[in-house]
Formats: C-alpha cells, structure tokens, sequence
C-alpha cells in the first residue's frame, strides 16, 4: 500500500468561467467543482486511478475537514487524519479561456505544537502496512520546518522508501534525512541554491548536486518536455508526444503518484520515469486535479520515450 501525506490539506474550488475575467467587477461562475486538495491527495487519486491500493494522512480541522473526509469518501479514497482545532483552508482556481488557470491559495490555519507532536507519535502507526510514503506540499502556520525530515526518518527506519515534493526550507531541510526520491521543479531548485536556469545543462547541474547528497533519485519536473531523473544508472530524460494540454495543475502531484505506484511495483529507473511522465501527461489532458482515463495513460506510456543524456 501507498500512504500519501498532505499536511496543508484544503477544499479546491475551481471556477468555471465562459467568458474572460474582468477585474474589479462582479463575476459570475459558469459552473464550479469542489475536491479534496493539497498535493498530495491529488498524488492519492492519481495512485488509485493506477489500480494500487492507497491511504491519505495529514491535518484536517472544522467543518471543512469534515467536508473534505467526505469528498475523499466518494472519491474511494481511505484516510487518517489527525483532527486539528483550525479550520481546513480553501484554495480557488479559476479557469477561463483568455488567462487558463489563476490560483489562490490560502495560507492555512495555526497548527499547535501539541497538535504537531500527536501526528508524529501517531505517525508510525498510520504507516505501518506502507511500502511506499509520499509527502508533498507546504504545511500550515505554527509546523517545524524541519518536520518532514522527521517523518522520512522515521519512515526510513521501518523500511519504507519515501518520495519527497516540497520547497523551500522543507526541502532543505527533507533532502538531509535523505528521502529514496526528491522531486522538485525548476522553480523549486532557483529557490533552494538561489540561482537562475536557463538551460538543461543547469538542471543537471543542480539536480546532481541534490543526487550527491545521498538521495537514489531525482526527478525534476520539465512541463512539457516530461521529465529529467539523475539516478546511479545515469541520467536521463522522459518526454512525452505532442498533446493538446487541457489543463496542467496537478501534473506535478500525478507524476509522483506514477513514481510511487512504480516504486510499488519495482519498476526499474527508466520504466519508473517512463511511467511516471505518462501519468503526468494523462492529467494534462483531463480538467480535472489528480484525474485522467487510464486508457489514455497507457497510450501516452507506449509514446513516451527515454533517453540517456
């Protein structure tokens, strides 16, 4: 089974609009979507669309963790949360043909430091039948920025292998407890060595040097070029054919659902990043976060090609 970890999780609403938004006016919606968000439930739904069996975790709190325990028991997904005094946040996307997608996203509520030490004591529990641990995203007001390294260390001492998809201090910080698989964009690695890229040669360049810190695998997300993974066997790069995108939120989180439903089944490095680019790529082509048909994923798998750089 697959555990994935969403700390800041959140009520997405995405916006439906048919024609182009006007700021400073009154708006309305054509028609709007709620799903349970953060990133790593998108990474839950992904996992289960792959046929592998997945559980969530992280905070919830008020009557939007309730709502939110509630779109996830429709969605077929089981979870364990702890329940915080706060309240869930909500985050907003709105989707309109001159713009594409705008997001808002709200910080999250504070979370007591009790409340972050009985998710950790209760951590190792909520793991226990995991091969694989995803954890994604940012985490709420009042979190140790130092708590995700906790999680993979524990993790890592019952045997699990763990994929880590953050930025910023937390991945800092994450990348020293060294996860089995780092998996950040490029935005992700100009924040964490305060540099521009411009070329794929910069990429490489940045992403051995998370490599050399002891992670197995580092797969950066390139958008529609697919992805680059520096592993022991090398490096390499898995890109997809031509697609007409429909929307891209959320291809991040389906990436690393492929990588940890690949980890599962003992995919090597190349099939793990051939697959991985193929879920991705499938959710690009649905308006739906953390969807897409997996017929058309195992159609965009035969066209996904993987080369040694």
């Amino acid at each position: 089974m697959i555990t994935t970890v969403t700390m800041n999780t959140s009520i997405d609403k995405a916006y439906f609009m048919d024609h182009e938004v006007q700021n400073g006016t009154v708006m309305r919606v054509s028609r709007c979507r709620n799903s349970a968000g953060g990133k790593g439930l998108n990474v839950a739904r992904a996992v289960k669309l792959c046929g592998e069996k997945v559980q969530a975790t992280g905070l919830a709190g008020g009557f939007n963790g309730k709502y939110l325990e509630s779109l996830l028991e429709k969605d077929e997904v089981q979870y364990q949360f702890l329940h915080i005094a706060g309240e869930t946040r909500c985050c907003i996307n709105i989707l309109d043909e001159c713009y594409g997608s705008t997001e808002y996203l709200e910080p999250g509520c504070e979370v007591a430091a009790e409340e972050e030490d009985r998710f950790l004591q209760r951590f190792p529990e909520i793991i226990q039948k995991s091969k694989i641990i995803t954890i994604s995203g940012s985490v709420p007001r009042g979190i140790s920025k130092n708590i995700y390294a906790k999680m993979i260390s524990k993790a890592k001492e019952m045997g699990k292998k763990v994929i880590l998809d953050t930025s910023g201090e937390l991945l800092k910080e994450g990348i020293k407890a060294k996860p089995t698989v780092v998996k950040p964009n490029q935005d992700e690695i100009e924040l964490l060595y305060e540099v521009e890229i411009h070329t794929i040669e910069d990429v490489i360049k940045y992403a051995r040097k998370i490599y050399e810190q002891g992670i197995p695998y580092v797969v950066i997300s390139l958008g529609g070029e697919g992805a680059l993974m520096v592993c022991e066997e090398g490096v390499f790069q898995g890109k997809p054919p031509k697609l007409e995108v429909v929307n891209t939120v959320g291809c991040g989180d389906s990436m690393v659902g492929g990588l940890a439903v690949a980890l599962e089944r003992n995919y090597t490095s190349q099939e793990a990043l051939k697959f991985a680019v193929a879920v991705a790529s499938a959710n690009a082509l649905s308006p739906n976060t953390g969807d897409f048909k997996p017929e058309i994923c195992e159609k965009i798998l035969s066209e996904v090609t993987v080369k040694r750089l």
